[in-house]
């Protein structure tokens, strides 16, 4: 095949320039790449080459174009490396990783083009350029400066090398996680496993028995809609311990093991910090988010710890005295999320899964149409002419009021063998130039939400919607982005920021006018109940201590990885214990860790970083509290968050965006006020 019939490089025949996914095959992928990579260097080569005076239109503007082929080709591969590939396809990531890497650094390690980047930086005055324009040259000179450029040969050199090596580990630790959950699966022929397990995750467990060619019987995985109710709900106490021991164990020791790559990663990490002349990763990390500084993170998880922890310390107590009746004298971690629901039973009369029959998956879906809809004036419509990569996915067009296109939505939320665990908004495509013209996203969520079985539909748990809110969050973000220079575009925004939009979403949530116009009964049609309605806003802060201090232990956790020297660790379950010590409610399950299964920090963007949701709900409790005061369906208030925040991207500083919309900074007791702690 020549290149240019190439589905990676030849322009998009679909509507919209969707993706080619019908024609685009794995051995596409690296040609196409080599391809997009020389073509940006040629252009490069002609912006250093330039004897003229550095102008944004003959050095930022190119800089900023050159590399479009190369990102939907990269997007395109990683994408469906987390959403629907094998371990071949996955290989490719080897080969992929380090050619983007090496690309980077040659940008960014280039002495000459850093001289035309810095010249530019230090005359943007002289110029006639908007304030999107400034902000596309600080970046890039910031960008410069923190990738190495100011170093001398040899330093470059060894940052070159580091980068190279840690494009390979960290795709290698995410297929590691997906192979070792895949791995372990639960079979049992005795119905008395069974009991207590809501009756669709049971009949999901016959299904995959099938499936794994067993003829009868029942079969559990490690996937969160099968591993999540049989914690919550199994009775038998040894089905639960197994299960909890097993998911503690994914990718600690066996074929897929995660620990080497872990002390690599970190110490690679650490060392590229230390010749950038940073203390650690998370200071050279914490110089492009708000927080800025290690010991303003650090006083946040701490200052959030002395109120989480003794009011989880409580909860706990509860959950002891129930499990004491059942003749548990000493709970384990197994137990936790048992007695949790019980407690939850006992206090509000209120059993999750009571909701289930309310929350069908399409109707969610429409719900979710619906709230953007009153807030922005969005319309969606699905569409069957564009291709997909999976038969489960759905596609759908996104229109402004007036008929404006804005974005295509693809949604795809069951589990599969061939797809990440966990849950996450992308883009197949940024808002912003492309090929010399503005142009709308394409904007895709994937979940592994629980499926629909033979007998019933799709029915979701009331966790599950927030997840589905949560990431359409994240998608309004990509969707409402209206910026002129993708790599300024939403939701490209610093990682503390980033959580703001989609965590605000999951308050419409708790609201019966959201409610109202959505969750009916798949049988009946009813609209859900007053009572229950009640039942779930009485017990949203339930266990807020145990639940927000579990969040902590994490961001704990990856900054425990990222500050200091972390070379001389040799045990990575030790070195976690440690860490996260005065977290721990429950004890310790043996031989089994949190890290190495810790996509978001080792096969992520979240390094150093993780603290960045509990960042994010402080602002979002703030906001929320905003719309509460003036009605959550205002208008007015949506048109200033929309304006202010989800179309601006990175065209400015968070707090100033923040500001703009709330008129105010953020209080950061809104947070504990919104869990009763305060």
């Amino acid at each position: 095949m020549s290149i240019e019939n190439n589905p990676l490089v030849k322009q998009s025949p679909h509507k919209y320039g969707a993706v080619s996914f019908n024609e685009i095959k794995q051995e596409h992928f690296i040609p196409a790449l080599e391809y997009a990579i020389k073509d940006a260097e040629k252009i490069l080569d002609e912006v250093k080459n330039n004897a003229d005076v550095p102008t944004f239109e003959n050095t930022a503007l190119p800089m900023e174009t050159c590399s479009e082929l190369m990102e939907t080709i990269s997007l395109a591969y990683f994408n469906l490396m987390s959403a629907e590939s094998d371990n071949d396809f996955k290989e490719l990531a080897q080969q992929i990783s380090p050619k983007l890497s090496a690309f980077s650094n040659n940008i960014h390690l280039d002495s000459k083009l850093f001289e035309k980047v810095k010249h530019l930086y230090e005359n943007m005055d002289t110029e006639n350029l908007n304030a999107e324009q400034k902000r596309l040259v600080s970046e890039s000179y910031k960008g410069f400066t923190l990738n190495g450029a100011l170093l001398n040969d040899e330093d470059k050199e060894k940052v070159r090398k580091i980068d190279e090596e840690l494009s390979k580990l960290s795709p290698k630790f995410s297929q590691n996680t997906l192979n070792a959950t895949n791995e372990y699966t639960y079979y049992t022929e005795n119905e008395l496993d069974l009991s207590g397990i809501p009756e669709m995750v049971v009949a999901q467990a016959a299904e995959t028995a099938q499936k794994k060619d067993k003829k009868s019987g029942w079969m559990f995985t490690l996937q969160m809609p099968s591993y999540i109710p049989v914690m919550q709900y199994a009775e038998n106490r040894k089905l639960r311990e197994t299960m909890s021991r097993e998911f503690g164990k994914i990718s600690y020791g066996g074929e897929f093991d995660n620990q080497d790559i872990i002390k690599k990663i970190v110490t690679l990490r650490y060392e590229k910090a230390q010749i950038l002349g940073f203390d650690d990763h998370a200071d050279y990390t914490l110089q492009k988010r708000m927080a800025g500084k290690t010991d303003i993170v650090m006083n946040f998880l701490n200052r959030l710890y002395d109120v989480y922890y003794p009011s989880a310390q409580n909860e706990l107590d509860e959950m002891r005295e129930l499990a004491r009746k059942d003749g548990v004298e000493e709970m384990q971690s197994w137990d936790s999320a048992y007695y949790s629901e019980k407690l939850k039973m006992q206090k509000y009369d209120f059993d999750q899964e009571e909701l289930r029959p309310y929350f069908k998956t399409e109707n969610v879906i429409e719900g979710i149409f619906k709230v953007a809809q009153l807030m922005y004036g969005l319309n969606f419509k699905e569409t069957k002419d564009i291709p997909i990569y999976h038969e489960e996915v759905r596609v759908f067009e996104v229109h402004e009021e007036n008929g404006d296109f804005l974005s295509l939505f693809y949604i795809d939320l069951h589990p599969r063998e061939t797809k990440n665990g966990g849950a996450w908004m992308t883009s197949w495509r940024q808002q912003g130039l492309h090929n010399g013209k503005v142009e709308r996203p394409l904007i895709s969520i994937v979940c592994n939400l629980t499926p629909s079985t033979e007998e019933k539909p799709s029915l979701l748990t009331f966790r599950e919607v927030e997840t589905i809110f949560h990431e359409f969050g994240h998608a309004l973000h990509g969707m409402l982005s209206k910026v002129t220079y993708a790599s300024l575009a939403s939701p490209d925004v610093y990682w503390d920021f980033v959580e703001l939009p989609s965590q605000i979403m999951e308050n419409w949530l708790g609201e019966k006018e959201t409610l109202s116009l959505f969750a009916k009964h798949y049988e009946t049609g009813e609209i859900i109940p007053d009572d229950l309605i009640e039942k779930i806003k009485k017990s949203q802060s339930f266990n807020a201590g145990v639940m927000g201090l579990r969040q902590l232990s994490f961001g704990i956790l990856d900054m425990a990885w990222h500050t200091g020297n972390p070379s001389g660790v040799e045990d990575v379950a030790k070195f976690e214990d440690e860490a996260i010590e005065k977290t721990r409610l429950l004890p310790k399950i043996e031989g089994s860790t949190i890290s190495c299964q810790l996509g978001h920090i080792f096969g992520g963007g979240y390094s150093a970083g993780y603290y960045s949701y509990k960042w994010a709900e402080a602002l979002d409790a703030d906001a929320f509290e905003y719309f509460k005061e003036n009605g959550i369906f205002n208008t007015v208030i949506a048109d200033s968050f929309r304006k202010n925040i989800l179309e601006k991207g990175n065209t400015e500083p968070p707090m100033d965006m923040y500001v703009k919309f709330r008129g105010k900074e953020p209080d950061p007791d809104a947070l504990l006020r919104r869990d009763n702690l305060i």
